[in-house]
C-alpha cells in the first residue's frame, strides 16, 4: 500500500509541478492565500505569509470548485469516517469497509479497495446504483459489483453510526424495513459534492447564486456582474474537469475579446469501475422520463473477437438514435477502455453525425472501436458477427 500511495503521490507532483512550470513560463502570477471580493472590481487576499494585499482587476474568472458534501446527524469525529480525500491516505488495507453512497466517488474507490483485498459493503438510498447512468450500463456494472463486493443495499438508508473499539459500528434501515446493524473498519462518506462559494464576498458584487448553491451564468460563462466570471463546479452540473476545462477556454477568449459561447451537444461522463461505463448525450431512460421517442441499437461485447481475446466479453455499446433524421443523440459503452471509447461517440454528437455515418466509417480490427461501428449496423439489422432475428 505504501508502495501505491508513493506512486500516486508522484504522479500528483508531476502533474502539478508541470502547471507550475507552464505558469512560470506564461508569465502568470501565482499568489497562494484565500481571496475575497470587497467589490465588483477588487480583491482582499490574505496570503499564506500572513500578508495581505489589495487586487484591482479588469475581470475576474472565479474556479473555487467543490468540497465534499456531508451528512450532518452522520458526523463522527473518528479517523475512521472517511471522505474522498482521506480514502487516499490510509495507513492500511482495511478489512471491510462500508460506502455510503452508490455514486462516482464511492463505486470508484470501492473497487479500488475491493481489488486491495477488502470486504466491500455499498448503501444507496435510491433503487440502483449511479442515478442518472444509462440503465444497460449500470446493469452489466452492477452484476460484476455484485459478484465482487460482499454486499450492495439499495433501497437502504444508514440511521446511525458510533465508534467501538475495533472500528463503526452502523445502523441501516433495509428496503425491506429492517434495521440491521454491522461493524467495519472504516466507513466512506461518499454522497456527492457542493459547490464553494461561502466566504467569497460574493455579496459585495452584483454575482447571483441559485437556490442550489451554483453561481449564475449565461452561455459565456459571465455571471450578472459583468466583470466576474464563473467555470467549472461553482458554475453548475456535471461537476467534471474537461467541462470545467472548456469552460475556462470560453471564459478567456471571451475577456480576450473573441465570440465564443458555451453551448455542447454533449459532455461525457465516465466511471473508472471494471468495468468502465461511459456516456454522451441522451440516455434511453432520460429520453423516457422527458418523452422524447427514440430508437437504440446495441452489440453485446460477447459478440467482439478482440473482447473475447481480453476475455472481457461482458461488455456493451449502445446507441439513442434519433428515428425521424436517424442522427445519434447518446452513445453508452460499457468495458475496458470505455473512458477511451466514448470520444468517438461525443464527435459523433457535436458534428450531428447520423448513425449511416458510423456504419461507413471503416474501424480497425480487431480492436474494441469496432463495437461502435457494429453497433450501427445492428440498428439497419446488416452486423455481420451477430445472429440476426
Amino acid at each position: 500500500l505504501n508502495k501505491l500511495r508513493d506512486f500516486k503521490n508522484k504522479v500528483v507532483g508531476k502533474l502539478t509541478g508541470g502547471l507550475g512550470v507552464l505558469t512560470k513560463q506564461r508569465k502568470i502570477s501565482f499568489i497562494q492565500g484565500r481571496a475575497r471580493f470587497t467589490s465588483s472590481t477588487t480583491l482582499h487576499i490574505d496570503k499564506a505569509d500572513g500578508s495581505t494585499e489589495q487586487l484591482t482587476f479588469r475581470n475576474a474568472i472565479i474556479a473555487t470548485g467543490s468540497v465534499i458534501a456531508t451528512i450532518p446527524s452522520l458526523s463522527v469525529d473518528s479517523p475512521r469516517l472517511l471522505n474522498s480525500t482521506s480514502a487516499l491516505d490510509l495507513p492500511a488495507i482495511p478489512k471491510r469497509l462500508l460506502v455510503i453512497g452508490g455514486g462516482y466517488i464511492g463505486l470508484e474507490l470501492g473497487s479500488v479497495y475491493q481489488a486491495l483485498g477488502s470486504k466491500v459493503s455499498v448503501v444507496e438510498m435510491t433503487d440502483g446504483l449511479l442515478p442518472g447512468a444509462d440503465r444497460d450500463l449500470v446493469q452489466h456494472l452492477a452484476k460484476r459489483l455484485q459478484a465482487s463486493f460482499e454486499k450492495i443495499m439499495l433501497k437502504a438508508k444508514v440511521e446511525g453510526i458510533k465508534e467501538v473499539k475495533d472500528g463503526l459500528t452502523v445502523s441501516m434501515r433495509l428496503s425491506d424495513g429492517s434495521l440491521i446493524e454491522e461493524t467495519y473498519d472504516y466507513v466512506l462518506m461518499s454522497i456527492g459534492r457542493k459547490p464553494v462559494t461561502h466566504g467569497l464576498g460574493l455579496e459585495q458584487t452584483k454575482v447571483q447564486v441559485t437556490q442550489r448553491g451554483f453561481i449564475a451564468v449565461d452561455r459565456q460563462l459571465r455571471t450578472d456582474d459583468s466583470a466576474i466570471f464563473a467555470i467549472g463546479d461553482i458554475a453548475g452540473d456535471p461537476m467534471l474537469a474537461h467541462k470545467a476545462s472548456h469552460e475556462a477556454r470560453v471564459a478567456v477568449e471571451v475577456i480576450a475579446g473573441h465570440k465564443a459561447v458555451f453551448e455542447p451537444a454533449a459532455i461525457p461522463a465516465v466511471v473508472f469501475t471494471d468495468p468502465e461505463i461511459a456516456w454522451a448525450g441522451l440516455t434511453e431512460s432520460e429520453a423516457q422520463q422527458k418523452g422524447i421517442t427514440v430508437e437504440v441499437a446495441k452489440f453485446p461485447w460477447a459478440a467482439s473477437g478482440r473482447a473475447t481475446t481480453l476475455d472481457r466479453s461482458d461488455g456493451l455499446t449502445k446507441l439513442v438514435i434519433d428515428p425521424k433524421d436517424q442522427r445519434i443523440l447518446g452513445v453508452a459503452i460499457c468495458g475496458p477502455g470505455a473512458g477511451e471509447l466514448i470520444a468517438e461517440g461525443v464527435l459523433a454528437i457535436e458534428m450531428g453525425a447520423n448513425v449511416t455515418d458510423l456504419k461507413l466509417t471503416i474501424h480497425p480490427h480487431p480492436t474494441l472501436s469496432e463495437t461502435v461501428m457494429e453497433a450501427a449496423e445492428v440498428f439497419f439489422g446488416l452486423c455481420t458477427h451477430m445472429a440476426r432475428p
